[in-house]
């Protein structure tokens, strides 16, 4: 099973993360503030080999020429490319133009509702990797292994040439974001959707947007996330009992169900946890989940700002659920991930790997592996920036490159049209191969 993370989503296209309206005559005031935040808080003090002052006196005298809150936004944006990192972007506080990548449909029109699939860039298709049960989509008919043509009258192909030039990876998560913000809308609107089928028939079918299901969290200013859990028995290809536990954003309330899972699978042959297209949250909390597998305070890595560094331990969890003395669980533990696992799913997979703690299993993840602060501008936007850098318990640096899967299961078309997970395959054959062992 899949677990999409519509907290990403979410993050992408939704409006409305405050209240103030954006006022043009405030550009240079928002301007100066997200270069000062930058400035203050940057955890490299050569600013990634960027002469910040001269960035400051080059795009000043755009950000007073701008003539809306959008172009304001592509002015401060592009200040922020500058540094090439990850987690430095602006979530816009109001409804207008230009506040979404070109070729996609103004969020403020959009909602947050979605049709109940997942997707990803293979090659130069989109393709469905995921349909959830309860979403308009399966309602439809779609599944997956289906590829996506076309969004209301606009060809998927001449969306993708909107984007630019760039590494494979980040063109992949630049198309998704950009298909999120046409396919997401407000709750009960319909969607015309063109896919083509595993035959490669052309199917066109009009599909519900749903409100999203799960724990509401709210934090900060961002736009409300829905935290959801799901924990299963699964079966090696020997007939033994495997856990498998996926979420999909690392939120607080995912800590009681996660420990709940791993008291039901504890006398199990090992353990499975799904990362795929979990985009991250708070990554303290990979200090107590990896606790249920680590028996003794280790270190996984470290969190470096510009004056300080903070240790990420794991924390031995003892005590079961119920209060009870247990030993943690010390079996097979794998890990799933694939292009869509960012930030703290990134720090607790590669910081487990570089301990020999869990195997991981899928795709390269993002490498957006920086931690992150938010703050409001004066016109209302919300700026994220990072203010720390990561590195594992071995010394390997994330941001950039990612966390490299022990045994690497690219995506097919073919499998997702006949059903088959190769990655949860190659950790369930794994965990035959490993049963018995304490890690």
């Amino acid at each position: 099973m899949k677990l999409r993370s519509k907290a990403l989503a979410a993050l992408a296209v939704t409006l409305g993360v405050g209240t103030a309206s954006a006022d043009v005559p405030q550009a240079v005031e928002t301007f100066e503030a997200a270069w000062k935040i930058v400035h203050d808080t940057h955890f490299d003090k050569t600013f990634n080999g960027v002469d910040w002052d001269a960035a400051r006196v080059e795009f000043r005298p755009r950000a007073a020429e701008a003539k809306s809150p959008g172009e304001l936004r592509k002015v401060i944006t592009a200040m922020l490319a500058r540094l090439g990192q990850s987690h430095f972007a602006i979530v816009p506080g109001t409804a207008d133009d230009a506040t979404t990548p070109a070729g996609t449909a103004s969020s403020s029109a959009t909602g947050s509702a979605d049709p109940g699939f997942d997707l990803r860039l293979m090659g130069s298709d989109v393709i469905v990797t995921a349909v959830e049960a309860a979403g308009g989509a399966a309602a439809a008919g779609v599944t997956a292994g289906w590829r996506l043509v076309a969004i209301a009258d606009r060809p998927v192909k001449e969306m993708l040439k909107t984007l630019p030039e760039s590494n494979e990876r980040l063109r992949g998560l630049q198309a998704w974001r950009l298909m999120q913000a046409g396919l997401r809308g407000a709750d009960g609107s319909k969607v015309e959707l063109s896919f083509e089928d595993g035959s490669d028939r052309l199917v066109k079918v009009q599909v519900e947007r749903r409100s999203e299901s799960g724990l509401p969290v709210k934090v900060g200013s961002l736009p409300t996330m829905f935290v959801r859990v799901v924990e299963e028995e699964k079966k090696t290809p020997r007939g033994r009992q495997a856990g498998f536990i996926g979420f999909n954003v690392w939120m607080a309330p995912v800590d009681a169900p996660f420990a709940r899972a791993v008291d039901k699978f504890r006398g199990s042959a090992g353990m499975i946890i799904d990362l795929r297209g979990n985009p991250g949250g708070l990554a303290a909390m990979m200090m107590g989940l990896s606790g249920h597998f680590i028996g003794q305070v280790k270190p996984l890595g470290v969190m470096k700002t510009r004056d300080n560094e903070l240790n990420f331990v794991a924390n031995p969890r003892t005590v079961d659920t119920s209060g009870r003395p247990v030993s943690v669980f010390d079996g097979p533990v794998a890990i799933l991930v694939d292009s869509m696992s960012g930030s703290a799913s990134e720090c607790f997979s590669g910081g487990m790997q570089s301990i020999g703690r869990a195997r991981i299993f899928g795709q390269t993840t993002m490498g957006q592996a920086l931690p992150a602060l938010f703050d409001r501008l004066p016109n209302g936007d919300v700026m994220i920036h990072a203010y720390g850098d990561f590195v594992t318990a071995d010394g390997t640096r994330l941001e950039g490159r990612g966390v490299i899967p022990d045994e690497a299961t690219p995506l097919d078309r073919k499998d997702l049209l006949a059903g088959r997970d190769r990655a949860l395959e190659a950790a369930l054959a794994w965990i035959d191969k490993t049963a018995g062992k304490s890690f």
